[in-house]
Formats: structure tokens, C-alpha cells, sequence
């Protein structure tokens, strides 16, 4: 979230805010700027249609996350186009800019993403990890193919910091937030589940992640 001025919303004119850290998924009048929309643009989602599944604050001051699923493909990529419209609409009424910038603040503040998490129904089955790991394979093959399509800008955020990881590598792990694809530990506990795509940003194209995916992992090779 932006001011009219072009600097964060909330961040003190002429300076910043405390290092990152303490904001996350925070609460308090000092620790949190902007949840009067972030609320509001959930309560809008709700009320028309858009399966949202959570908003938090995230680890850079002024900077929100919202979910939008579990859905299927085409309704991933309408449902992100249309909530980003909602996003755009309301914050004109509370004289906020929203920006999907992969690096709206450079030096040491954390890029915005559009983690997708995915799944099939062997993935989801009893012993789904075998279907998840074949996919994370398929995936290793095709990096540079996906990178290309995943948002403009991406390399500034995939550097190898800042809970990313470096736009030329391709690494998988397990609770790792610093991996290409992340297996959430309950995954590996259960044995079955779904995976993380990390490299996404957040203005990509939410028609492409899918494609893509799809693509990629349904792939004979």
C-alpha cells in the first residue's frame, strides 16, 4: 500500500519505520498501517463470490497478503483479476495506491509475491508425496520456461534473500521459505498434500501460473 505521496502508507515522512520483523501478521496502532482496507477488501471479496481464505499483515510495514482459494484454474484467474480490481476501487475511497510491485521498496525489505499452492487428487491421496515429488522433478526441468512468464521485475525480488530463492536456481525443501517449491511440513508429516510455488510475483498473470503448472506437471516427459 501506497500514500498520494508514493511512500508506503504509514511509513514516517522523511525516514522509516523500525526493521522488519515485528510486523508480521501483527496488531497494533505501531506495528500495522492500512487494515481498514485490507478488511474491507476481504469483507468486498466475500460479498461477491471470491473465495477468499484469509488476509494477514506481512514482514514489511504496509504491505498485506490476501489468499484467494482453494479453487480450480479459471477460477484462480478470474477471481485474482476481479479482487485486484476491488483492491484498486476501494483503496480510491481511503486514498490508497495498491501496488503488486515484485520490489515496491529496495534494500533490505521484503518483495511482494504470489505464492501459489497446488495440488491434484494423487497428490491429495494416501501417499501423494510420490505425486508431489514427480512434480517438483517436472518442475526442476522446466525453471527458466516458468521464470520467464512469472511477473516483471521478478529479479529484483528473486535474489537469495529475503525468504527467496536466487532467480537462477531451482531448489525444493521442506518448510523451506527460502526454496523454488516449499512442502509444508504437515505435508511431510501426512505424507500427502500439496506444494508451494514461491516464485510467482505478485504481478504476475494469474492465468499464466496456472497454465503453466498444468503444463508442467500433467507433461508425459
Amino acid at each position: 500500500m501506497l500514500g498520494s505521496d508514493g511512500r508506503v502508507f504509514g511509513w514516517p515522512e522523511g525516514g522509516y519505520p523500525a526493521p522488519q520483523g515485528p510486523f508480521y501478521c501483527g496488531a497494533g496502532n505501531e506495528a500495522v498501517y492500512g487494515r481498514p482496507l485490507a478488511e474491507a477488501h476481504l469483507d468486498a471479496c466475500i460479498k461477491a463470490g471470491i473465495q477468499v481464505s484469509g488476509i494477514n499483515a506481512e514482514i514489511m510495514p504496509g504491505q498485506w497478503e490476501y489468499q484467494v482459494g482453494p479453487v480450480g484454474p479459471l477460477e484462480l484467474g478470474d477471481s485474482v483479476m476481479v479482487s485486484r480490481w476491488l483492491l484498486h476501487r476501494l483503496g480510491e475511497d481511503m486514498g490508497i495506491v495498491c501496488t503488486f510491485d515484485p520490489k515496491p521498496v529496495k534494500g533490505d525489505w521484503n518483495g511482494t509475491g504470489a505464492h501459489t499452492n497446488f495440488s491434484t487428487k494423487s497428490m491429495r491421496n494416501e501417499g501423494g508425496v510420490d505425486a508431489i515429488n514427480d512434480a517438483v522433478e517436472k518442475l526442476s526441468k522446466t525453471h527458466d520456461k516458468h521464470i520467464t512468464q512469472y511477473g516483471l521485475g521478478n529479479e529484483q525480488r528473486l535474489t537469495g534473500l529475503h525468504e527467496t530463492c536466487d532467480i537462477g536456481t531451482f531448489r525444493s525443501g521442506v518448510a523451506d521459505r527460502g526454496a523454488s517449491i516449499r512442502i509444508p511440513r504437515q505435508v511431510e508429516i501426512e505424507g500427502k498434500g500439496y506444494l508451494e510455488d514461491r516464485r510467482p510475483s505478485a504481478n504476475v498473470d494469474p492465468y499464466t501460473v496456472a497454465f503453466l503448472l498444468l503444463e508442467t506437471i500433467f507433461s508425459k516427459a
